[in-house]
């Protein structure tokens, strides 16, 4: 069985062009200036870049790469294939550190193609998860200190209040919808739950009292008491967003090791992602890859804005 890896794409920057534009593409070019699909015609032969396009309609050259995640970086369109296809493939990330070593970039710029990939796993435009049936499981959990919280603050401290709280959403047999809360309280709880879950789905949650005004949000509300000792109860349990949890802090410490507070949320998107386009879900490395590419568009990223 042949890798993955050893295809054109992933190794020429012609055929490399041909796979992304075939997918951002797929009705033809299409002018990002001013949106125009007629009297456009490619520049063979005429510039030195590679996959360059003209639109006749606005007179401006355009690439695939424009207005995307991809546009102005000056690393080769198939180094960046490379890259997605790992941090797809990876089922708790890829360092910054192994992108450097593995695709021959310094490691500044193996960060910042790190992160502009989260943003491309980044979901836009999200409806409400669950409904009629659907079983969605919530729960929060710590990971790190808060940026502020120093080694003096945090004496006398008690709980989890110099902590950086994570909610997360997962559908049973689905995806996954996770979110940092930078203050975590009921009010914050309320909203997350009102925002992103249909009201005729079923939630399932621990005793928590964050969770105390979720019948008023959703059909049902089942709880389990973890400090009774009690884990499931027929159905309701939290053992699938709890198995989430294990996953990315296994990432977190083990893969990435640190995260800046400004930078979780997209971190969590990246694990999102993978978890909600998993093998389980009849997604492999290669339809995940699909999926990542079908969200660089529209998500242009520069280095002062993410630095």
């Amino acid at each position: 069985m042949s890798s993955v890896l050893t295809q054109p794409h992933f190794h020429n920057e012609a055929a490399a062009y041909k796979w992304v534009e075939a997918r951002v593409w797929p009705e033809g070019p299409n002018c990002p200036h001013c949106g125009g699909v007629d009297r456009i015609s490619k520049m063979e032969g005429k510039s030195t870049r590679m996959g360059v396009y003209k639109c006749y309609q606005c007179r401006k050259p355009f690439t695939v790469k424009v207005n995307t995640v991809f546009e102005s970086s000056h690393v080769k369109l198939h180094l960046w294939l490379q890259a997605m296809f790992l941090m797809s493939s990876s089922k708790k990330g890829i360092s910054s550190n192994q992108l450097h070593r593995t695709l021959g970039v310094t490691l500044k710029t193996a960060w910042f193609m790190s992160h502009r990939i989260r943003e491309a796993m980044r979901v836009v435009g999200i409806e409400p998860m669950g409904g009629e049936g659907s079983i969605i499981e919530a729960d929060e959990t710590y990971f790190g200190d808060k940026e502020h919280i120093t080694r003096r603050t945090k004496k006398g401290k008690s709980g989890h209040s110099g902590k950086r709280a994570v909610v997360s959403l997962v559908v049973r047999g689905g995806g996954a919808r996770t979110f940092y809360a930078p203050q975590i309280n009921k009010l914050t709880m309320n909203q997350i739950i009102s925002e992103n879950l249909h009201p005729d789905t079923r939630l399932h949650t621990d005793e928590s009292r964050l969770y105390t005004d979720a019948l008023q949000m959703v059909s049902q509300h089942g709880k389990v008491h973890h400090s009774a000792g009690e884990y499931v109860r027929g159905e309701t349990h939290t053992n699938t967003v709890e198995g989430y949890f294990s996953i990315f802090k296994r990432g977190m410490k083990g893969i990435y090791q640190h995260c800046s507070e400004k930078h979780l949320q997209r971190y969590l998107s990246e694990f999102d992602f993978r978890y909600s386009n998993r093998q389980g879900l009849g997604v492999n490395d290669e339809g995940r890859t699909d999926l990542a590419i079908e969200g660089i568009v529209g998500k242009r990223l520069t280095y002062r804005t993410i630095n």
